[in-house]
């Protein structure tokens, strides 16, 4: 588990996350010891494997000295590459087999980018540059719903032109990998959001679910994957609907995180689908504002914990056939 922002709620909810997961999720927490809240019942470790043998009600640290020490509520750019060095220490962890998942504690984009100019656009790029920069998609999941957004931060207006064919394939392809791989679904069920109200309604609403979608959905149906769509988005995500798939690919931000926030807002984990190795986060930010305070719940990162520890037990069940 990675500290993310020092001066952020990362190392806080870390704390509360060992004492909830303790020998169930055994994690190492990876930063610097002095970025812990006062009081912090915590023990070096040399490798991750040790944090086994580490008692439920201790966290087990792999220091990594930052340049300064935090101040909730207020990032301190210069500790912006100990936050960058992190995050490549863990992959690195990861890729040499020492650990079997990367659960990031969120980071603060402007903060690194003023003290160590960084230029990726957060967490997911960097990760896929370190991968040897691989295709990857962003998947929010909890025990609900999964859901694909297929565009990402972009305006809404430049939806249309960004979700391409060749796009909306890859993400579907990556989703459907993701699914066998990380989640063990055999045959995994995919549905197709349209981009347009009704999906379209025939070309009434727009040409791009006729012209772009359906054409999609239609070559990878034909190669067997179960995949439907395009979907009027308006009657996706009631109860029955969502036990007809196992993810939702979306045409757009918003389309794809109101449903699972509306459902699951403190549940919710992201989850990247294309590394070489299972990286989850929860699906929140630094929150500056309630920083060292006491009362960030950490509902998301003990999930995020939770389903890395599955994605990596699953992973592991499909290297061995």
């Amino acid at each position: 588990m990675t500290c993310g922002e020092p001066a952020g709620i990362g190392p806080e909810l870390s704390v509360q996350a060992r004492a909830i997961l303790g020998a169930d999720v055994p994690f190492v927490w990876l930063g610097d010891p002095r970025h812990l809240p006062p009081g912090t019942t915590w023990t070096e470790v040399r490798t991750p494997s040790d944090a086994a043998d580490v008692p439920p009600d201790v966290l087990p640290v792999l220091t990594h000295r930052f340049a300064a020490p935090n101040t909730p509520g207020q990032p301190d750019p210069a500790n912006a590459i100990g936050v960058i060095e992190v995050i490549s220490r863990a992959v690195a962890l990861v890729q040499s087999g020492a650990a079997s998942a990367i659960v990031t504690a969120p980071l603060h984009k402007k903060a690194l980018k003023d003290g160590a100019g960084f230029a990726f656009p957060g967490h997911t790029e960097y990760l896929a540059h370190l991968a040897g920069d691989v295709p990857v998609v962003m998947m929010l999941a909890s025990p609900l719903l999964r859901v694909v957004p297929a565009t990402i931060h972009i305006p809404l207006a430049g939806v249309p032109g960004a979700l391409t064919p060749a796009l909306l394939e890859q993400v579907i392809r990556l989703t459907h990998a993701g699914l066998i791989r990380d989640f063990g679904i055999a045959k995994p069920r995919i549905a197709v959001a349209g981009l347009n109200p009704h999906a379209g309604e025939g070309g009434a609403m727009g040409h791009e679910d006729a012209a772009v979608i359906a054409p999609v959905v239609a070559r990878l149906a034909q190669e067997g994957m179960a995949v439907t769509g395009p979907l009027p988005a308006d009657t996706m995500f009631h109860t029955r609907a969502r036990a007809r798939y196992d993810a939702a690919v979306c045409a757009y931000h918003d389309q794809a995180l109101i449903p699972i926030k509306t459902l699951d807002f403190d549940g919710g984990v992201n989850v990247t689908l294309g590394l070489p190795f299972v990286r989850t986060s929860p699906d929140h930010g630094t929150a500056f504002d309630i920083a060292g305070k006491g009362i960030a719940l950490p509902d998301s990162l003990v999930a995020a914990a939770r389903m890395a520890w599955d994605m990596a037990a699953a992973r592991s069940v499909q290297s061995s056939r």
